[in-house]
């Protein structure tokens, strides 16, 4: 019990409770059924408890595999933000990364992480370009980045560049807010709420959340009533916080407001909206170290907010 766990058969076992089988997850490891099998039994002995009831297709995770899972997910977060950190400040990586992105994305993921790059890697340019969901699309389709970091181009836009090879960062939401300094009677409203409340607008929501809610707004008959807008989150939130209103906004960008209770979170029981941020970067582009560490900065900056 006293031998450190080997994180690749964490992965390994994270990967299993994730697909839920253990040859879905040799194929998305690149490893074999049998070698799956080895390393969550190597577990389940290091352990000294059963992780997984095995049946003929799929798998059920036991209650220790669920508390094991947990922490699992921890152990990882934290040994690729140590690698990443190492990384970054490496001093190894050299070359010029275009990136285009949204303004909510650039400032609270792409901002923080630029200053210790460039400062511990001089040898390196970075060019930061902001624009709507469609200009930065655009610009990827164009080649006129190496990076796009956006929500999910198939789930958002309905297609993919095959240009561009796509990883995952974060989930993100997004989250209805006002005030803090405003007293909530309750956690949840009905859509119909929204109309009897002054509203800032974000004019660079996500085209589907934009898609969903345009189209409730319409089923239920209701206007909303605009009262400032703008494509710049940081300035949003402090309208918002000065109560001058309700709004819609990223949900990575006010985690921090809304737990500091700056901003108070509403739920709306009709809208239902999830996405998956990537960074997408050029299958072109030789610079692979740059783009390795660049990935693992996000990746970092994204689970760590």
């Amino acid at each position: 019990m006293n031998t450190p766990l080997n994180l690749q058969h964490l992965v390994t076992f994270c990967t299993v409770l994730t697909e839920g089988s253990m040859t879905a997850a040799g194929s998305k490891l690149s490893l074999t059924q049998p070698a799956v099998s080895q390393q969550i039994k190597g577990l389940e002995k290091q352990l000294g408890v059963i992780l997984l009831e095995r049946g003929s297709k799929m798998v059920k995770p036991t209650a220790q595999a669920q508390l094991l899972f947990d922490y699992a997910k921890q152990i990882l977060n934290l040994s690729h933000q140590a690698r990443a950190a190492m990384q970054t400040v490496s001093g190894n990586i050299s070359g010029k990364i275009r990136i285009a992105t949204l303004n909510s994305l650039g400032l609270y993921l792409v901002s923080p992480i630029i200053g210790i790059l460039l400062r511990n890697n001089p040898k390196l340019q970075i060019n930061l370009m902001y624009g709507s969901y469609n200009q930065v699309v655009n610009s990827m389709r164009n080649n006129d980045v190496d990076v796009g970091i956006l929500p999910d181009l198939r789930a958002e836009a309905g297609f993919e560049l095959s240009q561009f090879q796509s990883q995952f960062l974060t989930e993100d939401d997004i989250w209805l807010v006002c005030s803090g300094k405003e007293s909530i009677e309750k956690a949840s409203i009905e859509l119909e709420e929204l109309s009897k409340h002054p509203m800032v607008v974000f004019s660079d929501l996500y085209p589907q959340f934009e898609i969903q809610l345009s189209k409730k707004l319409k089923e239920a008959q209701l206007k909303l009533n605009p009262v400032f807008t703008s494509d710049n989150a940081g300035t949003l939130k402090k309208v918002i916080e000065s109560n001058m209103g309700w709004g819609f906004l990223p949900s990575h960008a006010i985690k921090k407001q809304v737990r500091a209770r700056r901003l108070n979170h509403i739920l709306v029981k009709s809208l239902d909206y999830s996405t998956k941020l990537y960074m997408y970067h050029s299958v072109d582009n030789p610079n692979t170290e740059a783009l390795k560490v660049l990935y693992l900065a996000l990746k970092h900056q994204a689970t760590s907010e």
